[in-house]
């Protein structure tokens, strides 16, 4: 018995020099850096009321309002330019836009001042 288990045990070893070595993990990708809004040039959008966007684009292509919220929406050819508008600290006063996202038609993302200008730009052949 014991030459028997001697054998199973120089079998197993041998054996286990078969195995592959683990897999080496793939080297880390460094993700990319967050985007990064700034307000060059949206001087003229950023902080406007409702009455201001009116009179840089056009009538609004959508005006949703939630309680003291509002979203104006305002397509053109190149973009489509979404405004919040919220009630300025202390809830007096007419609410003023404080964030706008921009997109192209098919909906990837777009440079917003790109788009605000896009839009001027659509205003004023008007």
């Amino acid at each position: 018995m014991r030459k028997e288990s001697a054998v199973l045990l120089l079998a197993g070893l041998g054996l286990a020099g078969c195995v592959p070595p683990p897999a080496a993990a793939p080297p880390a990708t460094a993700l990319p850096p967050p985007t990064s809004y700034t307000p060059v040039g949206l001087e003229a959008v950023l902080g406007a009321t409702a009455a201001s966007l009116v009179a840089q684009f056009g009538p609004p292509d959508l005006d949703l309002r939630e309680g003291p919220a509002r979203k104006l929406q305002f397509l053109g050819p190149a973009c489509v330019l979404d405004a919040y508008l919220y009630p300025p600290r202390g809830g007096r006063g007419e609410p003023i836009v404080t964030h706008i996202d921009a997109r192209l038609p098919d909906g990837r993302e777009m440079d917003r001042s790109s788009c605000v200008a896009a839009l001027s730009r659509r205003r004023e052949a008007r």
